[in-house]
């Protein structure tokens, strides 16, 4: 292993003292230096790109390396002062910025955004400043919707011009305001065009003087103009299908969902505020907080741009962040006093595990082993967890989910995935990571129930049994048509070849889906439900996936 890159990062204007690493170790209390470095190994040469990280206690850094090239093709190398973009990082700024306006008096967080935007729909129900902040609005995510119409973000230069247009041109929500939650980068660019509308001033000016400037943030600014010239700016790199690297830069100007370019030492100064609330005082820090509430009264665990859980036992505020080919995550243990940032330009970096592997090395002691997920406690027969194996349908999105049998634990694919739900009775079961399944009874006859699923996120989503669905060519042929999208302003053609049905959009792009359930079908990135009128004839197509639910397309030929 080639040996890392560290500087010594000497005290700012602002009297947050950084000590870096040095040749003498680690500062008392920290771990081995080689402890560390191995957690980087894979990142550590010259020959591809890698990651820098930082250290605090108490909001005094005490550690900072950075390790792999920031550019390839001009041979610099990373250091903790070079500059990355840590994509949806940069939430929790917007939101400081939103609430500080807010503490300003300047607008009120319960405020329909239709005082600020008027070109966007009546819903029927206000979609408030809050909602954006907490992703509870139902406002779909414009860059799903700008991918569906063929142009992904990454594929051409967006502005927030464009971000407006899309979200004013959809005529529905992912469902009534502060029903469920999903999350969507449309509410952070509104958020940063509000304060644009309300201030005068750009968001970068306002963020300038409001956060940056006064927590002694030197090296931050908004990339509102991706191409502004960044002193120590690093490149993003993917490995390519020939096995060589190759740039993937965020060649846009939507920002406030992400766009940050930073350091790790930055973010430092900007997550310790969220501790002593230098910046914003008592109430910021409250509101910074505040996790999101559905209606039902379930809180969401996402408060103003930050995840509020816990890690192995011990409180975390966190938030991590991906944008072409960066990767980053920033996270704090108030309890402990202790924040890692990490931010990366290679996109095969796991950024999340990465901080994670650090932060227990600082905080070995307080951390716990996870709790076991198959320690469901429940004493159940295989064969009656097996019964309830099979395909769901969502009844919010109509997306399709599936649940395998694995002992006393279900598996689930298409849904929220992560570790088994273990058996904690003979119809419920939950998983570590807070999913839990709540089945109406028992499994009987090859008779599977409905169930109640809970997330984090959202609770009471109501999951039904789908039955397998093998189309014939005169079932495929119903669907046989041109189908189009005002809200996406996008035709699908859907076709029958080779026995299976595929979908082309104008530019020829497309795939072979899979069928689901009657009259459901799978494409990579999320379900088209086809949708019947009275006499039979199939008459739209509804689009759903991750961030846009139930889009319809109407069919035109």
């Amino acid at each position: 292993m080639k040996t890392p890159l560290w500087t010594l990062i000497l005290p700012t204007a602002a009297g947050l003292a950084c000590a870096g690493a040095n040749p003498g170790g680690p500062s008392e209390g920290a771990p081995e230096l080689t402890a560390l470095d191995a957690i980087f190994a894979d990142y550590a040469g010259s020959e591809g790109p890698g990651c820098a990280f930082a250290v605090s206690r108490d909001g005094q850094q005490v550690m900072s390396r950075a390790y792999g090239m920031a550019d390839l093709e001009w041979r610099v190398p990373n250091t903790p002062g070079t500059v990355f973009e840590p994509g949806s990082v940069s939430k929790q700024f917007a939101a400081a910025a939103t609430i500080l306006l807010a503490l300003d008096g300047r607008i009120d967080l319960d405020d329909d955004i239709r005082a600020y935007f008027p070109e966007m729909p009546d819903y029927g129900e206000a979609v408030t400043v809050r909602m954006l902040i907490h992703h509870t609005s139902g406002l779909r995510d414009w860059g799903s919707v700008a991918a569906i119409q063929g142009w992904p973000r990454w594929s051409r230069v967006h502005s927030h011009k464009h971000a407006l247009d899309i979200a004013s041109r959809q005529r529905a929500l992912n469902y009534e305001p502060g029903r469920y939650y999903s999350y969507t980068n449309t509410g952070y660019n509104l958020q940063a065009m509000l304060i644009e509308r309300v201030t005068g001033q750009t968001f970068d000016e306002f963020s300038q003087e409001r956060i940056f400037r006064p927590l002694g943030m030197t090296k931050t600014q908004w990339r509102d103009d991706f191409t502004e010239i960044v002193d120590e700016r690093s490149v993003g790199y993917r490995r390519g299908e020939d096995g060589e690297w190759h740039m993937l830069m965020p060649f846009e100007n939507v920002h406030g969902n992400g766009g940050l370019l930073t350091t790790v030492g930055d973010l430092l100064r900007f997550t310790h505020n969220l501790d002593t609330g230098e910046v914003g005082g008592p109430e910021f820090v409250r509101l910074m907080h505040e996790e999101g509430t559905l209606d039902s009264g379930w809180k969401t665990g996402y408060a103003g741009g930050l995840r509020v859980g816990e890690y192995k036992g011990v409180r975390e505020v966190s938030h991590g962040g991906s944008t072409a080919a960066y990767r980053a995550f920033l996270t704090r243990y108030p309890d402990h006093g202790v924040a890692v940032s990490l931010m990366c330009n290679v996109a095969e970096a796991d950024s999340r595990g990465l901080v994670h592997q650090v932060a227990e090395l600082y905080l070995a002691d307080a951390m716990t082993e996870e709790p076991r997920a198959d320690a469901g406690g429940a004493d159940v027969d295989p064969a009656d967890v097996a019964a309830f194996a099979g395909g769901y349908r969502d009844t919010r999105t109509g997306q399709y989910l599936e649940l395998t049998a694995d002992g006393s634990s279900l598996l689930m694919s298409g849904g929220p995935g992560g570790p088994p739900l273990a058996a904690t009775s003979a119809t419920g079961f939950a998983s570590a990571t807070g999913v839990s399944i709540a089945f109406e009874g028992p499994a009987n006859a090859g008779e599977r129930p409905a169930g109640i699923l809970n997330m984090p996120a959202a609770d009471g989503v109501r999951i039904e049994p789908v039955g397998a669905f093998e189309p014939t060519s005169a079932d495929l042929a119903d669907y046989v048509g041109a189908y189009h999208s005002e809200e996406a302003e996008v035709t699908y053609w859907f076709a029958v070849e080779d026995g299976r049905l595929v979908f082309r959009d104008r530019y020829g792009d497309g795939a072979a889906l899979d069928p689901l359930y009657p009259d459901a079908f799978g494409r990579e990135s999320g379900t088209i439900i086809f949708r019947r009128d009275a006499t039979g004839r199939v008459t739209q197509a509804s689009l759903s996936e991750g961030r846009v639910w139930d889009l319809r397309f109407e069919r035109v030929q």
